[in-house]
C-alpha cells in the first residue's frame, strides 16, 4: 500500500517503513506525528483519489532526526561589470519514518425525510389586463 501525501507544501509518495527527508518540521526527535492531507491512496485493488484530500485517510510517522543537507554554492556574475558574488546555502531537514497508512471509510448517513406541515401556497400570476 502506498499514498501520496502533502508534507510541508510538497508531495511525497510514501509506503509503510519508508524513511525520507522533508523540510524541517517543528516537532521533537522521537515524537509521533500524523498527516491528514493525503491526496491519493492505493492498496493494490482500490485507488482512492481525493478532492482535494481523501476523507478518513491518515499517514502516521515518527521524527528520527533533524539536520542540515550538503552545502550548495550560489554564484552570481554580470559580465564586463566586475560583479561577482559567491554564497553557500544549507537546507534544514527532518528525517521521518512512515509507520502506518490508515484509510477508514466514512459511514453513510441515511437521509431523514423532513415532514413539511406548512401548506404550499401558490401565487396567481397577474397579467397586464388584470392590473387595470
Amino acid at each position: 500500500m502506498y499514498a501520496i501525501v502533502n508534507i510541508a507544501g510538497k508531495q511525497y509518495k510514501v509506503a509503510e517503513g519508508d524513511k525520507l527527508k522533508v523540510a524541517r518540521l517543528a516537532f521533537k526527535v522521537g515524537e509521533k506525528i500524523s498527516f491528514e492531507n493525503v491526496l491519493l491512496t492505493d492498496d493494490g485493488k482500490n485507488v482512492k483519489i481525493g478532492k482535494p484530500a481523501v476523507k478518513g485517510a491518515v499517514v502516521s510517522a515518527e521524527v528520527l532526526e533533524h539536520g542540515r543537507l550538503k552545502k550548495i554554492l550560489v554564484y552570481k556574475k554580470k559580465r564586463r561589470k566586475g560583479y561577482q558574488r559567491k554564497t553557500g546555502h544549507r537546507q534544514d531537514f527532518s528525517a521521518i519514518k512512515i509507520n502506518a497508512i490508515r484509510v477508514t471509510t466514512p459511514t453513510k448517513k441515511t437521509p431523514t425525510k423532513k415532514t413539511d406541515t406548512a401548506k404550499k401556497t401558490t401565487v396567481a400570476k397577474t397579467t397586464k389586463k388584470d392590473s387595470k
